[in-house]
């Protein structure tokens, strides 16, 4: 299964293609190779808004829902490592109207020090955090993603 890593091409067409994604209008649009930064958006449908006819709440917190996890499987190797959403915290700032867009990066930096807090095989509960913005490059809302990270039982 995690095969599929090693090729970030072919996630980012099965990921486009996965039902979740595809039927809320979320599309990746860039996903790097060293999967060190993804560039996601949600288009502006009429079954993705609510009643104030700004995008649906549940649309945002979708189109971050796997993002950081499946990025740090890219980078870290999920046949390596076990790595899960442990919680997530969404702060809308304004209403999100028309096409939304959410640059997803983890740095060096943050890989180094997940490695570090695992390196023996202990639980490491990082933080990412996203913005997911409007055309016009202003702020919608920010999501907080708390990670659960740990080598798997045959690599500690």
């Amino acid at each position: 299964m995690f095969w599929i890593f090693k090729h970030p091409r072919l996630l980012k067409t099965i990921l486009n293609s996965w039902p979740p994604f595809f039927w809320c209008g979320i599309r990746i649009r860039h996903l790097n190779a060293d999967y060190q930064h993804s560039r996601v958006e949600l288009k502006w449908r009429p079954w993705t808004k609510n009643i104030n006819r700004s995008q649906y709440g549940g649309s945002l917190y979708s189109m971050a829902d796997p993002m950081f996890a499946l990025m740090l499987y890219g980078i870290l190797g999920g046949e390596r490592y076990q790595i899960w959403d442990k919680s997530s915290h969404i702060d809308y700032i304004k209403p999100g109207i028309g096409r939304l867009s959410a640059d997803f990066k983890i740095s060096d930096a943050q890989i180094a020090e997940i490695k570090h807090h695992t390196e023996q095989g202990e639980k490491y509960f990082p933080e990412f955090e996203v913005e997911v913005k409007d055309r016009r490059g202003e702020v919608v809302c920010r999501l907080r993603r708390t990670l659960y990270v740990r080598k798997r039982k045959h690599h500690r």
